[in-house]
């Protein structure tokens, strides 16, 4: 998927997770922005819906808390310009729902589900199980966490990268996609890997 998107873009990074009624008063039933300034339909069918706004509420509170994580760490000069351009192209995401075939909301409401949750994950703002290692045909070696999202998700680190991969449709094994054509799709012991579209895919098995 995944008008004035700055307005709103803005108000994402600056406001707290209790965002302002239509009427601009502070309260907890509306979404995190302010609904006299919807710039698109997406936005005004948040506000007129209350399990969107609820959405709306809880991922201002995680991209809150990603924006801590990126401002603590060592590499922040990097890392906040960066999940800020990642949220601002979440929003043009969501604000194109407008053409999705299965309709607005449903579109929407996976949006928001799949950024928190990728937000979740990124910045290990929930708890992750136990790292399952896998060594691969490339003498490689991942290391997958499977974090407690809603959709699930899986935390890929690969020497110097990390990448988040969300569970997807399969008609076998547990499959994950992610950015740039990232696969990761597991069978018993094995994974089928795509690291990116521009790499073939790869073989990975979990270490004795």
């Amino acid at each position: 998927m995944k008008a004035s998107v700055l307005a709103f873009a803005i108000l994402a990074f600056a406001l707290p997770a209790s965002g302002l009624h239509s009427s601009g008063a502070w309260g907890a039933s509306g979404p995190s922005f302010d609904c006299a300034k919807a710039a698109s339909g997406a936005e005004e069918l948040v506000c007129t819906d209350p399990s969107l706004a609820a959405l709306d509420r809880e991922l201002a509170d995680a991209y809150k808390q990603a924006l801590a994580a990126a401002a603590a760490g060592a590499d922040k000069a990097t890392a906040l310009p960066l999940l800020r351009a990642t949220q601002r192209g979440w929003i043009k995401g969501r604000d194109d729902c407008w053409k999705a075939a299965d309709g607005l909301k449903p579109c929407v409401e996976q949006a928001y589900r799949d950024r928190i949750a990728d937000l979740q994950a990124q910045w290990m703002l929930v708890p992750g199980g136990e790292p399952h290692f896998y060594r691969c045909d490339d003498n490689s070696e991942i290391v997958a966490t499977f974090m407690q999202t809603d959709p699930s998700t899986a935390r890929l680190e690969r020497g110097d990268t990390t990448k988040i991969v969300l569970q997807g449709r399969s008609g076998s094994g547990a499959r994950y996609l992610g950015d740039f054509g990232t696969e990761f799709w597991i069978k018993g012991r094995e994974a089928r890997v795509v690291w990116g579209r521009s790499q073939p895919p790869f073989t990975c098995r979990t270490r004795e």
